[in-house]
């Protein structure tokens, strides 16, 4: 049962500034217990400006990352798929270990001990020019932007292989960076303090750097209809 809603307006957004946006919808009260059925459905949506997620430098310089000891969730215990808030509590295990073990970040192993993701965000691989990515059956958040990035790898006539991934190749390939709406497209420079490639942002992952902030930010046409222009009010105190 959806609880009837109206839209409320609690802060004048600034004009033109790129905002997260996210959408929550949950069971609200009535069923203390753990069966939510007869509890209405609450939606609510939030917005607000977010700098740099892995730190200032992090999109220019890279970022150091750890595997984590952590497995992502396995199939047939929580569903993966789904943005689900009970799925956080193994992302905030992995993101927490890596910050205790000096990292910006941790990648998680699938149940089978194959790459899966990051604590919030998808892995991709660059060996050889070809684009590799981690498949939905290891246990994978399928992103908006892992979805982009394919998009725009296809578009740059850039191979892409979605595939089951064994831990070592995170050592070996020439380029890995992280992709999500609050990391964007973030270079890793090393794993396990093992330096990925040159150590810096490779010629793959500027590239598609460069192409997603061209379209995100409209200076390159949005071939793809990703972006929702919002325009909300702007009072005379804000401008």
């Amino acid at each position: 049962m959806l609880r009837p809603f109206k839209i409320s307006e609690d802060e004048k957004a600034p004009e033109k500034r790129l905002c997260l946006k996210r959408a929550r919808r949950g069971h609200g009260p009535n069923e203390a217990g753990v069966n939510p059925l007869s509890s209405p459905i609450d939606c609510y949506m939030a917005c607000w400006t977010w700098g740099a997620y892995l730190g200032a430098d992090a999109l220019t310089k890279g970022v150091d990352i750890g595997v984590s000891s952590w497995t992502r969730i396995a199939p047939n215990t929580l569903p993966a798929m789904s943005k689900a808030a009970a799925n956080y509590m193994n992302s905030q295990l992995i993101r927490m270990e890596a910050s205790f073990n000096g990292y910006a970040e941790g990648i998680a192993l699938d149940s089978g001990g194959h790459v899966s993701e990051g604590s919030g965000m998808n892995v991709f691989l660059v060996n050889d020019g070809v684009l590799y990515t981690p498949p939905l059956a290891t246990s994978i958040l399928p992103g908006i932007t892992r979805d982009s990035v394919v998009k725009m790898a296809e578009d740059l006539k850039i191979p892409v292989k979605e595939t089951v991934i064994p831990r070592e190749m995170l050592y070996i390939v020439d380029e890995v960076f992280f992709v999500g709406t609050a990391v964007e497209i973030t270079p890793i420079r090393s794993v396990d303090h093992i330096q990925v490639g040159k150590g810096i942002a490779g010629p793959i992952t500027r590239r598609l750097q460069e192409e997603f902030f061209a379209i995100t930010s409209g200076t390159k046409p949005d071939r793809h209809n990703w972006l929702t222009p919002v325009n909300a009010p702007v009072s005379a105190a804000s401008r």
